[in-house]
């Protein structure tokens, strides 16, 4: 009877020791998914890096008297470099997209930027970064949201909270005015 009572206990241990490794095992899976999420959305954001100082000096050819706009993108640009913290990023990322709308929208005043060949070029790869950028920060927030429900929902809380796996931050347009929809006038 004893050596029955044992094994029954040894097999809830068993059981419930796998259960636990199941759920932690998840977590961590989705913890990576989110890791490397962000990791794509860090290449595409290093290629727009690598982009803006050839745009702002073919601008500045055209456009000399715009020095604040150019002093705006460049200083943004390293905020968004330097950013330690996945919040910090997010929020200099939002200040040097901010940035780089101004300085396109200072290329509209001057036809002749407008025509000249490198700048459309520059000005059209700096379009696909932003799109991959957009895609890559969408699927870096349903990996996030995926980690995050499993991170508050029972019984993944608990063992979340056993071995300190936290929710991460969404990358979320701060600027109200980021949200609205550009206006275009013919």
């Amino acid at each position: 009877m004893q050596w029955i009572l044992l094994l029954i206990a040894i097999v809830i241990l068993v059981g419930l020791a796998l259960f636990v490794i199941g759920i932690f095992n998840s977590l961590k899976r989705k913890q990576v998914r989110a890791r490397t999420a962000w990791s794509d959305i860090d290449v595409q954001l290093k290629r727009r890096y690598d982009l803006i100082p050839n745009l702002v000096s073919t601008v500045k050819g055209y456009a000399t008297h715009e020095q604040e706009t150019f002093e705006r993108v460049t200083k943004a640009r390293q905020q968004a470099i330097d950013a330690s913290s996945i919040k910090d990023q997010i929020g200099a990322e939002n200040m040097l997209t901010q940035a780089l709308g101004k300085l396109l929208a200072v290329s509209e005043a001057y036809p002749e930027l407008k025509a000249n060949q490198n700048f459309l070029n520059l000005q059209e790869e700096l379009t696909t970064t932003e799109n991959k950028i957009g895609f890559a920060r969408q699927h870096y927030n349903r990996s996030v949201s995926q980690l995050n429900e499993s991170v508050v929902t029972f019984p993944s809380n608990v063992i979340a909270g056993m071995f300190n796996i936290r929710e991460m931050e969404f990358f979320e347009i701060e600027e109200h005015a980021q949200r609205e929809a550009p206006k275009v006038e013919f």
